[in-house]
């Protein structure tokens, strides 16, 4: 017959925890030991001190949305994806010129609005991840907090301003899933 495991105790687990807790506590707190008990905090802590040092973002980290107005069709697909209802978009149609030579010219949205409400915003990125034209994008910028709530409704310029923060591209780590463009390519132009 096998042998069955030992139970644990009830709490093992909890009072394992509290003891790393009590030991990088006492390692902060006494970072020359016990043997001299004088209490010296900064010198063993690990923290920034945010306002006077300030810690460079990792790659690819969530700060703030972005917006490349440029690419944005007002095609609403960020707007109705967005689960906080953060995202206001105004958009007029506008005649545009023919892309081809002797074309009918085309009806194309015009971006009138494009507002981000920070203090909604849960900052899941799935406007970022949902937009087919790349106009969002993800800014390392964390340092946007207001005096007024009112004043986290971010308009369209300076969601453009915020653009000029985006990092370059990285490119995937082996293995990692590609995000298929939605957009087609341009048109390869016939040789004359």
């Amino acid at each position: 017959m096998p042998e069955l495991p030992t139970p644990k105790l009830p709490g093992s687990g909890l009072l394992k925890g509290l003891g790393v807790t009590m030991r990088t506590a006492l390692e902060t707190m006494f970072p020359d030991g016990l043997k001299n008990p004088v209490p010296q905090p900064t010198k063993g802590a690990a923290t920034v001190q945010y306002p006077h040092e300030k810690e460079t973002p990792a790659n690819r980290s969530r700060g703030v949305i972005a917006l490349h107005d440029e690419n944005c069709t007002a095609c609403m697909l960020c707007v109705r994806e967005c689960p906080d209802w953060c995202i206001y978009i105004e958009a007029h149609k506008t005649l545009a010129p023919p892309r081809r030579a002797g074309g009918k010219p085309r009806a194309v949205n015009a971006l009138d609005r494009f507002d981000i409400d920070y203090s909604l915003c849960m900052y899941c990125g799935i406007c970022v991840e949902v937009c087919p034209f790349e106009a969002l994008f993800w800014s390392p910028e964390y340092e946007y907090s207001e005096l007024k709530i009112a004043d986290l409704l971010h308009d369209k310029t300076r969601l453009v301003q915020w653009f000029d923060t985006v990092p370059e591209f990285e490119p995937y780590e082996s293995g990692a899933e590609i995000k298929v463009k939605k957009v087609p390519p341009p048109p390869k132009k016939a040789d004359q």
